[in-house]
């Protein structure tokens, strides 16, 4: 008894606050942008915001299970938790039914269950299992192997289940090799890769080719012409001819037709207000009329009016800055960088790699979230469906997210143990 008081008292109570105050503002918004005269209650299931009602409380007991349960549960099944779900994300293959081109949804009764969101928790937590394992270090390049298999079954299994943005999400542990001891160089490749990728939609491929050839011979005559620098030469321009040629296959199948269509909304190729740019042009209309203090709670117009689709969900954030204005979106913005600051800095401070890690990778995916989801709304980011943490409507997304940070802040309550 007196050691579950210990750990109560060792919960960073800083962090439990910024989610409750989150998931009450996000709940306000959600009750904000499908307001209508006739459903006034909080709590009318007709109505999203009655059913986020659920998903709240039932958030609420999922996050207060985590913290009853011994915080060294996480460490000791993280691969077991990890396998049930990529089960649950193959089960989809044979149960889920077809929601907007994707097949990550499982009907149970009247509840939708979207195991891709649960994967990115359970990826986490295998991932921090696999590197804090004595012995492991990532500049072995078996540990690199192993660690992007982790990451890239789960991620491929979501693609393959045409859920595009939510693999997508799975490049974010990036961040977290890279702490682990990762270099750097494999960040500058990833962005200098998906700036070849987006000039190769802009660009002949002609022209690309001839610039790759002549940035190869400016190389050439600048570096020391020793055998190992002319094959990094040779090999980096053969790297990115390869990826020049393969933009097309990638782009005309991988992707699907609304995803290419917004991709070329949002690099200019293709104006389309109507249809595929209507979402990104009424959400930066609605932003845009909020102002410096915004109209009002309940006040906007383009929220009441319903210009904005998917305004409860992916959408969230233009009801934020209609009715809040540039102030308003500049606190809940504020909220999460502290709530991202906050996690780093607990992360920083623990005995347990495990629990650093995992810390880490809760920051990267929370991240990848938040500006992603804002810039597709601000037309930043082309549109590919990923929730806004703590305020897009949704049960599974939802609680998810509170298991990603819940379970931290249960290991953080062990800071002074070394959790494996």
């Amino acid at each position: 008894m007196r050691e579950q008081k210990s750990i109560l008292q060792n919960l960073d109570w800083m962090l439990v606050g910024i989610y409750l105050l989150m998931i009450f503002i996000g709940w306000m918004n959600i009750y904000a942008a499908v307001y209508n005269e006739e459903h006034k209650s909080l709590f009318d299931l007709s109505q999203n915001y009655g059913r986020q009602a659920i998903w709240v409380s039932g958030a609420l007991i999922i996050a207060l299970m985590i913290l009853i349960i011994d915080g060294k549960f996480y460490a000791a099944f993280s691969y077991p938790i990890f396998g049930l779900i990529l089960l649950l994300c193959l089960s989809t293959f044979a149960f889920a039914r077809d929601v907007k081109g994707s097949y990550g949804w499982i009907d149970i009764g009247s509840f939708k269950l979207q195991p891709a969101e649960f994967a990115k928790f359970a990826t986490n937590m295998a991932l921090a299992k696999y590197l804090s394992t004595l012995g492991i270090r990532m500049q072995d390049l078996r540990t690199k192997i192993i660690s992007f298999l982790i990451i890239g079954v789960p991620g491929a299994i979501i693609l393959l289940q045409n859920d595009t943005g939510s693999a997508m999400v799975f490049g974010s542990f990036i961040f977290v090799l890279y702490r682990e001891g990762l270099s750097g160089n494999v960040l500058l490749l990833g962005f200098f890769v998906v700036v070849l990728f987006v000039i190769s939609l802009l660009v002949k491929k002609t022209v690309l080719f001839g610039i790759i050839a002549g940035a190869a011979l400016v190389f050439y005559f600048l570096v020391r012409k020793t055998r190992k620098n002319i094959l990094i030469i040779v090999a980096g321009a053969l790297v990115a001819a390869a990826i020049v040629f393969s933009v097309d296959y990638v782009y005309n199948n991988v992707l699907q037709l609304h995803q290419r269509t917004r991709i070329d909304v949002l690099l200019g190729k293709e104006l389309d207000l109507k249809g595929a740019g209507y979402n990104v042009n009424q959400s930066k209309i609605a932003i845009g009329s909020g102002g410096w203090f915004g109209k009002g709670f309940l006040q906007g117009t383009q929220t009441k009016f319903d210009f904005v689709p998917e305004q409860s969900t992916d959408f969230i954030f233009c009801t934020v800055g209609e009715e809040w204005g540039f102030m308003g979106s500049l606190v809940v913005i504020g909220l999460f960088l502290l709530l991202l600051v906050r996690i780093i800095v607990i992360a920083e401070r623990q005995r347990s790699q495990y629990t650093r890690i995992y810390g880490y990778g809760v920051a990267s995916i929370l991240f990848f979230h938040l500006m992603i989801n804002i810039g597709m709304t601000i037309g930043l980011a082309p549109v590919i469906g990923i929730p806004l943490p703590f305020f897009s409507y949704g049960g599974s997304s939802l609680w998810s997210f509170t298991i990603l940070l819940f379970v931290f802040i249960k290991l953080d309550a062990y800071r002074f143990q070394i959790l494996r």
